[in-house]
């Protein structure tokens, strides 16, 4: 395969993918601002997604403040913010564009319709959508796209990198949103355990769709450590840390090539970690601290992936 086909391929499901879940980080944003704290400043939760997103000078610099409609407005709507919900599905149709003898039909029609359905709401705006409903529209969108995929692509090197590209940004992306709540949401001592405390778990949880699996696999109430262990090192839980990277390994060595030692090096021993890791072990060393790095060595991932298989003069 052309490097130029791959880089392609890669980067428009990471690009669908990026909707999906920077939607389900709006999301659960916007559930956890509805609960007013009084000690919480002023768009706290606001602040906490920008920051989390690494967007905060970006948005800082055109808007006044983190407010939630401007936050919103950046994140899903802004033409002049790369990593937004329109521009990813910008970038997701044009890659789709200049591959369409790569993938089938009905992949190309469906990445061109969530296109052209996102021009329409962009003129129309999420508060007059409704802002579950536009969140929802993504995530169906995204779905649909994915399974469209699964359903008529062949099982070779395009299909590979369409799910490397995919499943590593979902690892990102998981991290991400549990970092938001760990981290920068976590309430006071006296808060812990309280009925807030229960909510902003249950928001996550439904964000990554995992809510329904942690009352099967844990049975009781919510806790931080237990809904942690299910978002990072459970290998059956669909967006985990541990599941996505256990695809990601398997598709790096699947594709192979004489460049890839050092990227399957690397990619192995972050999966490895995972595989072995406990849970006591990450909070013991901090879950901020553990989620930091693992988004660095992601970052470092998927640098690495574009020299190994997109900027080398090999195809």
């Amino acid at each position: 395969m052309l490097s130029s086909t791959a880089d392609h391929l890669y980067w428009m499901a990471r690009s669908m993918e990026r909707a999906e879940n920077t939607a389900r980080m709006l999301d659960v944003t916007y559930r956890m601002s509805l609960l007013k704290q009084a000690t919480a400043e002023p768009h706290h939760e606001w602040r906490a997604m920008l920051s989390i997103s690494g967007l905060h000078e970006d948005f800082e610099a055109r808007y006044p403040e983190p407010s939630a409609d401007n936050v919103m407005h950046f994140m899903a709507l802004d033409k002049q913010n790369p990593g937004s919900i329109y521009n990813s599905l910008f970038n997701a149709r044009e890659n789709a564009r200049a591959v369409r003898g790569s993938i089938t039909s009905e992949m190309w029609e469906a990445l061109n319709h969530t296109w052209l359905e996102m021009r329409q709401k962009h003129s129309e705006g999420i508060t007059e959508l409704g802002v579950s409903r536009f969140f929802e529209w993504v995530k169906e969108r995204s779905h649909l796209s994915r399974g469209i995929t699964y359903g008529t692509l062949l099982r070779d090197d395009t299909s590979r990198f369409l799910r490397l590209g995919s499943f590593l940004e979902r690892a990102d992306n998981t991290a991400r949103i549990l970092d938001v709540k760990y981290h920068i949401l976590l309430p006071s001592p006296s808060d812990i355990g309280g009925a807030a405390d229960y909510y902003q778990w249950g928001a996550i949880l439904r964000s990554v769709s995992a809510f329904e699996a942690y009352r099967k696999v844990y049975r009781d109430q919510l806790t931080p450590k237990r809904v942690a262990e299910l978002l990072i090192l459970r290998p059956d839980m669909p967006r985990s840390l541990m599941s996505c990277m256990e695809v990601v390994n398997r598709l790096l060595q699947e594709i192979n090539g004489s460049r890839s030692g050092e990227l399957l090096r690397r990619c192995g021993l972050l999966h490895g970690q995972l595989r072995f890791g406990s849970i006591d072990d990450i909070f013991a060393g901090g879950l901020h601290e553990y989620l930091s790095e693992f988004l660095e060595r992601t970052y470092d991932l998927g640098d690495l992936i574009n020299t190994t298989y997109f900027w080398s003069t090999d195809e």
